[in-house]
């Protein structure tokens, strides 16, 4: 079967992190793969690798079959409206990573009937770690699949109804800031009871991702895992409550639920 040629439009850092994750993945060979960005310069190490780099994005649609658009939510649907003459249709699937960007609202911007999907990736693309959230308009599994297929090679996906998208943006790509910023205050706490900033980070980086590790492999609730490292009377426990009586959880959730009011605004 002929490999199928992938615009990625727009390569900021969620477009430069999933090309990255595709290369990596080595499913799709980079002459097959188009990139674009107004400085090109920035994408060189890319273009050396064999993907073809432009700030053409007319001419990179019509180099392509699947058409990934990584654009800023607020740029995008002008753009498209632009770009309508060089989309085909029975040619180009459009895949939209923009937040708060509706299918309807793409379908209407593009003006023609082709299959329009809309993804959220996060940028642990770059490491093949994303978790890539994906829904359509389309029924066809075909391309369903053919969607998907650029994601499997960057970390897992889950399909999702539409209505959900924009709070996977949160959970999904917000929470790797989110969980960054805890690593990061575990780090400072680590170096305030001892350790130098190297060592601290070396070991809450893979506590981190251990305890991640027994939740997926174990199919387990955080709260079996927390049993079992508490102790009555002792260490753990008492950092835990300290941590509730300082609106720990309570801050994350706020957090959470007010990035995703500022998306529904």
């Amino acid at each position: 079967m002929e490999q199928k040629r992938i615009a990625i439009i727009g390569c900021g850092n969620l477009g430069t992190a999933l090309l990255r994750g595709l290369l990596d993945g080595q499913k799709y060979e980079p002459k097959n793969i188009t990139a674009t960005k107004r400085n090109v310069s920035a994408l060189a190490t890319f273009e050396e690798a064999g993907v073809n780099v432009t700030s053409n994005n007319a001419a990179a649609i019509a180099a392509s079959d699947i058409v990934l658009v990584a654009l800023k939510p607020h740029h995008i649907l002008e753009e498209l409206q632009h770009l309508q003459s060089s989309f085909r249709e029975g040619k180009h699937v459009l895949v939209s990573l923009a937040t708060g960007v509706s299918i309807a609202q793409l379908e209407a911007a593009i003006g023609i009937d082709i299959p329009v999907f809309r993804a959220m990736p996060n940028t642990a693309a770059d490491v093949n770690q994303s978790l890539t959230c994906i829904c359509s308009s389309s029924n066809d599994e075909a391309i369903y699949q053919q969607v998907e297929g650029l994601f499997t090679d960057i970390g897992k996906i889950q399909r999702i109804e539409e209505k959900l998208m924009e709070a996977a943006t949160v959970l999904g790509a917000c929470g790797i800031a989110f969980v960054l910023r805890f690593i990061r205050a575990m780090v400072q706490g680590g170096i305030q009871i001892g350790f130098d900033a190297k060592t601290a980070s070396f070991i809450v980086n893979q506590t981190v991702n251990g305890a991640s590790q027994l939740l997926l492999q174990n199919n387990s609730h955080p709260e079996q895992e927390i049993d079992k490292v508490t102790t009555p009377k002792g260490c753990t426990i008492e950092g835990l409550n300290e941590m509730e009586h300082n609106g720990f959880s309570s801050a994350l959730i706020k957090g959470i639920v007010s990035s995703f009011e500022k998306i529904e605004k």
